[in-house]
């Protein structure tokens, strides 16, 4: 039995009609083409689909759209302004952070929304707990790190809202 729910993606109101025990991942990929976040474990271990829901990283595998009904969600597809990358998207190209990039999409969103919530460059031990719960298996932390260090110093020195 289908349900109709309601919620905001990347600052878009969507309605969809699916079974309330579908992933808000599934409904996602499948029902919104929004493919950037990526399922791997399915068990909320490795953090390939992390999203934001009201500002706060988690893994949609683990979200049924159920719970997501009237809630503002951020996919790797809204991180950016105005069609151009944001300062942590930018820093992962410039710093080499990706290489399979089934990983990626989680970095992306879990930095981004650290970075949102920090006026400062963050420790390497800082970072590490804030990207806690993402894994990479190809191109190894210390370029994701590095990537959220330089993103935070431009953050820093740039007017980015």
């Amino acid at each position: 039995m289908n349900n109709e729910f309601s919620f905001s993606v990347n600052g878009r109101e969507v309605i969809v009609a699916c079974p309330p025990t579908k992933t808000l991942l599934d409904v996602l990929r499948e029902d919104l083409q929004l493919t950037g976040s990526k399922e791997c474990c399915g068990k909320g271990e490795c953090g390939s689909c992390t999203v934001l829901i009201n500002g706060e990283s988690v893994c949609s595998c683990l979200v049924l759209v159920s719970q997501v009904e009237n809630q503002t969600v951020k996919t790797v597809e809204g991180v950016g302004h105005s069609g151009e990358m944001d300062v942590i998207q930018q820093a992962f190209i410039d710093e080499g952070a990706t290489q399979c990039g089934y990983c990626t999409p989680g970095f992306i969103v879990s930095a981004h929304s650290y970075l949102n919530k920090v006026n400062q460059v963050p420790s390497v031990e800082e970072i590490q707990v804030a990207l806690g719960g993402n894994l990479c298996r190809c191109t190894g932390y210390s370029k994701i790190i590095k990537a959220v260090e330089t993103a935070a110093k431009r953050k820093l020195y740039t007017e980015i809202p």
